[in-house]
């Protein structure tokens, strides 16, 4: 009999296996040779898809489970402040990166095998709310070693450089352009994603680390010499990013005024000056950068009289002019449209992102490229000419008989970002950017190091990993030591021996003279027997789980307050609000531990010779819970079958 519908929403473990699919193709994995095999089950560690995913390396599925109670915290410390440090050891962000990150961990995430992905984002904003509510701080650092680091930027590269020297005991000094430390996360995103009380909060704990100067309103290449930073630092990092918006292509951009960068038109606004907009604003883009520009767009709205000194370009491209307050009081709604070249399924942008736009009465017209903006006398725009396009050979051929024009006050151009490099002209690589080898050294440049958008923009979390490889290239050039080979799969990996060295369990020290037969570690307590950790090499994949152990789990979605297109208009209440600690913790149980014992048991149950058991409690931790006796193993594999994350393999013995 089928399946019916309902019992394959509520029951996904129908999708394990398909007919035929209980026969052993292959000779070679005939487990059965009459009552024995040659194979024989290990513990294999793999990294989980979510972290492979991240560009950041968070150990997510380490701190989901010290969020679900599996992982258990030092005696002195609670479980809250304990998935803080784990999740932060590889991004100082969490509350931001909650709440703005695009989550590419959720798309690589296996539980989309089963039914729909782990709310990763949801549970790290609670771990960073948590955080900032309970005021942990970060470990005090290290001694100090002596060394300087000159950073320029203080965005999240540069921040998280900071952060991530500090801990190695190195002294910086961040050099900002801009009035305030932030980057994009202050400029470039509405602070009803980003709450600025909760950015604040979040970069003054690197600061708090000590040893970080910072000196705002200062542009190396303008008010400092490349020079100076060789002879008064140690080292340079480049964490710039790029905050200089791309125009449009076409005939009648260059030089408009009305015609501005996304960029541009986001710092206006993120800075304060900016508090009223155009009534026809057009916005050409399909990224995220064109979904904050047309959300702001529509939230600030327009003056139906206004003076020229309220025009928004005003504001956008003069950095010492504001927007009068009292003034944008009487701000009516504007007109604004969403253009992309691509189909809404190809935007870049989120899609729930680009939904709540659309609530918010923004007009999306995808498939459309821009041919012309047009001008009036004064030389000011009143439109944008676009027609219907497909792709041929990966650029826009417009559609023959599908032109027409878009009429507008303000057309902004969110198609990409570069860098300025402007007195720095010897580090651009003709692009406007700067080269980096595969350790984050600027190629021909000893002592200098690049992290973030400056090297290819990208995601802000990218960024935040970036800096990470580049301080430890850092720490290797001051510490004039050799570079190590990365791993194939370059995250923060979870490490049994510093698990069990955490819970004072670690294996004794090795004495050749005391070890007698080597050939046997089965019961020697000098090695963490029959455990190979892979993590460094391989991510697995779905079909190396027993997806039949999971039930149904709903996920837990956050509230989001998305006005309507008649309450969008001064609506900059936060628009995401957070899990509840119940509603976290019940989230991280959804969780499938990929390549990692949860302890279910499964194994020690359903084992017909009782070779497999729990390690001893006086010796069990995360990673170190269940163990074989192989003089009873015979091989059957039954325990592979049905451990739930992978964790064991039929491998022994070959």
């Amino acid at each position: 009999m089928a399946t019916s519908s309902d019992e394959m929403k509520t029951k996904p473990s129908w999708r394990r296996f398909e007919d035929g699919a209980n026969v052993w193709e292959d000779l070679t994995d005939k487990i059965f040779m009459e009552d024995s095999s040659h194979k024989c089950p290990t513990y294999v560690h793999k990294t989980p898809p979510c972290q492979g995913s991240c560009p950041s390396g968070e150990d997510i599925r380490g701190w989901l489970q010290i969020v679900r109670g599996l992982e258990q915290p030092p005696a002195d410390m609670d479980w809250r402040e304990y998935a803080f440090r784990r999740s932060t050891d590889a991004n100082p962000f969490p509350a931001m990166m909650g709440r703005v990150c695009p989550a590419p961990c959720q798309d690589g995430c296996n539980r989309n095998a089963l039914e729909d992905f782990v709310g990763i984002n949801a549970v790290e904003q609670f771990i960073g709310d948590s955080a900032i509510d309970n005021g942990y701080r970060f470990a005090p650092p290290p001694p100090d070693t002596g060394k300087r680091v000159a950073i320029v930027g203080g965005g999240p590269a540069g921040l998280a450089a900071a952060y991530q020297l500090r801990r190695r005991g190195h002294a910086c000094t961040i050099f900002e352009a801009n009035s305030a430390l932030g980057g994009m996360f202050r400029f470039g995103i509405p602070g009803y994603r980003v709450p600025r009380d909760r950015l604040d909060a979040e970069i003054q704990r690197i600061l708090d680390l000590g040893q970080v100067e910072v000196r705002l309103n200062t542009r190396v290449g303008r008010d400092l010499a490349v020079a100076e930073l060789e002879r008064d630092y140690d080292a340079v990092l480049w964490a710039l990013g790029c905050q200089s918006g791309r125009g449009l292509p076409v005939p009648g951009w260059e030089g408009t005024p009305n015609c501005v960068s996304g960029v541009a038109f986001l710092k206006a606004f993120n800075e304060g000056r900016m508090k009223v907009t155009a009534a026809k604003v057009v916005c050409v883009g399909g990224g995220d950068t064109s979904i904050d520009v047309v959300s702001v767009a529509r939230r600030l709205g327009h003056l139906p009289e206004h003076a020229k000194r309220d025009l928004p370009e005003t504001v956008i491209h003069d950095g010492y002019l504001a927007h009068d307050t009292a003034g944008a009081a009487a701000a009516e709604g504007a007109e604004v449209t969403l253009t992309s070249l691509f189909s809404r399924e190809q935007m870049t942008a989120a899609e729930h992102e680009v939904t709540d736009a659309t609530r918010e009465g923004v007009t999306i017209l995808d498939g459309v490229m821009p041919l012309e903006v047009l001008k009036n006398a004064e030389g000011r725009a009143t439109g944008l000419r676009v027609a219907d396009c497909r792709m041929e050979e990966g650029r826009p051929v417009a559609v023959e008989g599908t032109e027409r024009v878009l009429e507008a006050d303000l057309i902004v151009s969110a198609i990409g970002q570069g860098g300025d490099l402007s007195g720095l002209e010897t580090l651009d690589n003709g692009r406007g950017l700067i080269d980096a080898d595969k350790f984050h050294q600027v190629p021909g440049r000893p002592g200098h190091f690049v992290a973030g958008d400056i090297i290819r923009p990208h995601l802000l979390t990218t960024a935040i990993g970036q800096a990470w490889v580049a301080v430890e290239s850092i720490d290797a050039y001051l510490g004039q030591s050799e570079q190590r080979r990365r791993p194939k799969v370059d995250v923060h990996h979870f490490n049994l021996l510093d698990k069990l060295a955490e819970v004072e369990r670690a294996p004794q020290p090795f004495v050749v003279g005391e070890a007698g037969d080597l050939r046997g570690t089965s019961a020697a307590d000098y090695a963490v027997h029959n455990y190979e950790d892979r993590s460094g090499a391989e991510v697995i994949p779905h079909d190396e789980l027993y997806l039949g152990h999971f039930n149904h789990h709903a996920r837990n979605l956050r509230q989001e307050q998305v006005p309507s297109a008649e309450q969008v208009l001064a609506h900059f209440a936060e628009r995401v609000a957070g899990l509840s600690e119940a509603q976290a913790v019940d989230e991280a149980k959804r969780c499938m531990s990929c390549g990692m014992c949860f302890e279910c048991d499964n194994c020690v149950i359903f084992c017909p010779q009782d070779a497999v058991f729990r390690v001893d409690k006086a010796a069990r931790t995360t990673g170190r819970y269940v163990d074989t006796d192989y003089s009873r193993c015979i091989g059957c594999h039954i325990c592979a079958d049905v451990c739930p994350t992978g964790y064991i393999k039929m491998g022994l013995g070959e």
